[in-house]
């Protein structure tokens, strides 16, 4: 099985491929491949991956398509502010596009998946507090967020309190290098656990179909 899993950036690639390496590695020995794919944007995400996922899944029967923006920020190109409403409007906008290629088939729906990092990848930086502060070589940092921190809001995202962090350390954020090694040296059982809402479901489903392919 192919599972192909759309996010915005090299930013959000890295950082699953760090934190996700024990469970991707177990996918493989399962016969399950698990590619992620920067979008480019949100913009690009929103727009072109419902087109992109239907191409791939009525040629390919074996693939699964996951769509996996931040839910930050809110109402690009479809209305949306919710994870709820962020999933709907994706895969409506995924029906619309099979009814253009006059496709009717069910099961070509149920390999499209949409999940998001709520508000954005850096909740699961947050969340990997122990790992955030021996990055910035301290002992501890001041929790300034929401807990559980997927309670973060549009207006106050985890990104602008990872950047806020790192100034106060006498750092820059740079998302490409930093979050993938902070969660690549965290457990990803935990950083779900500590972001329950939005990144859990993602993880359980790619762990279940390990356990499907087993």
């Amino acid at each position: 099985m192919k599972v192909i899993v759309y996010v915005e950036g090299p930013s959000d690639k890295r950082a699953m491929e760090h934190l996700l390496e024990p469970l991707l590695r177990q996918a493989v020995s399962a016969g399950v491949m698990v590619d992620f794919i920067p979008a480019e944007s949100k913009h690009k995400l929103m727009t072109k991956t419902p087109t992109k996922a239907a191409n791939i899944l009525c040629n390919d029967i074996g693939a699964v398509v996951i769509a996996m923006p931040d839910l930050y920020p809110k109402n690009v190109d479809l209305p949306h502010e919710t994870y709820a409403e962020l999933r709907e409007q994706l895969q409506s906008e995924f029906g619309r596009v099979l009814a253009r290629k006059c496709v009717d088939d069910e099961r070509i729906r149920q390999r499209f998946w949409v999940f998001c990092f709520k508000h954005d990848l850096e909740a699961l930086v947050l969340a990997a507090e122990e790992q955030l502060a021996s990055h910035l070589g301290v002992a501890s940092v001041a929790c300034t967020w929401i807990k559980p921190v997927e309670d973060q809001d549009h207006n106050h995202p985890p990104k602008r309190i990872v950047e806020q962090l790192f100034l106060e350390h006498g750092d820059r954020y740079q998302d490409t290098i930093d979050a993938p090694l902070i969660l690549g040296a965290s457990n990803y059982v935990t950083i779900a656990e500590r972001c329950p809402q939005c990144f859990k479901p993602f993880v359980e489903y790619l762990e279940s179909l390990t356990r499907i392919n087993v």
